[in-house]
């Protein structure tokens, strides 16, 4: 039985790597609309052709046979994650457009429901609201016949309603700075000391939605890299077999 050189092993990992990709590319295709998915089913297609070598050229030529595989698996891969990412902003603009229907239609039914209720002031409440109420008119000298007149027919009790009915409705009242406030003196309310501390020391700030967020952050980052790089970091930290690995099985190593 002949050896395997090492140009015939690296060849034959580089071909392992172009299938995987053109298998992953194909899947991804299925998921996309015409055009798009045609592009990814061309680069599938030329990525499974590279990968497909008889024994005799890999042996006979194991550096052209890798160099090929390795440019059609990356070629697949380049244009499976852009496939990806454009549809992930597509999906995110129909998230957003959603949220802000919704958003909308429950603006409207609120809106409804106060107009319903009668919640909601009209103008002449507003107008009546806004201005300023109308000041008691001053007693004048032709009313002081009349109080004489009063003050002869009434009882000393009557006199006295009589003149406290008469004077003006516009007396100063107390100011602002009269009413009475909070002071530093004064004591804090029993509901609100009794009240317990949030408790900030277990969770973070934003809750334990915002420590999952943080720790899908690495992963998140995985995937913004290409293959190359994904196996520069994957050589730098001591892993062994990566140059036989997918984008997705790289990032499930380094992750």
């Amino acid at each position: 039985m002949a050896k395997t050189s090492k140009r015939e092993r690296k060849a034959i990992a580089a071909l392992e790597d172009a299938a995987a990709a053109a298998k992953f590319a194909k899947q991804v295709s299925k998921t996309l609309p015409g055009k798009h998915a045609e592009k990814l089913r061309a680069a599938a297609d030329e990525a499974k052709g590279a990968a497909d070598v008889s024994k005799k050229a890999l042996r006979k030529h194991p550096k052209k046979v890798t160099r090929r595989a390795d440019r059609a698996a990356d070629a697949a891969l380049v244009a499976t994650e852009s496939a990806l990412e454009r549809e992930q902003k597509k999906a995110a603009r129909r998230a957003e457009k959603a949220a802000a229907r919704q958003d909308a239609e429950r603006r409207a039914a609120g809106k409804a429901a106060r107009k319903k209720e009668g919640t909601t002031p009209s103008l002449k409440e507003d107008l009546s609201t806004t201005d300023p109420s109308p000041a008691a008119p001053a007693t004048t000298g032709s009313e002081g016949p009349a109080l004489d007149e009063m003050t002869d027919l009434a009882a000393p009790g009557e006199l006295v309603e009589a003149v406290v009915e008469i004077e003006p409705a516009d007396a100063p009242g107390p100011g602002p700075a009269d009413a009475p406030g909070p002071g530093r003196g004064d004591s804090p309310d029993p509901e609100v000391a009794d009240s317990p501390a949030p408790d900030r020391a277990g969770d973070s700030a934003f809750g334990p939605a915002a420590d999952e967020a943080g720790q899908d952050e690495p992963s998140l980052a995985l995937d913004t890299l290409t293959v190359a790089a994904l196996r520069e970091r994957a050589k730098s930290q001591g892993r062994a077999g990566y140059s036989r690995l997918t984008k997705a099985q790289l990032i499930d190593l380094l992750s």
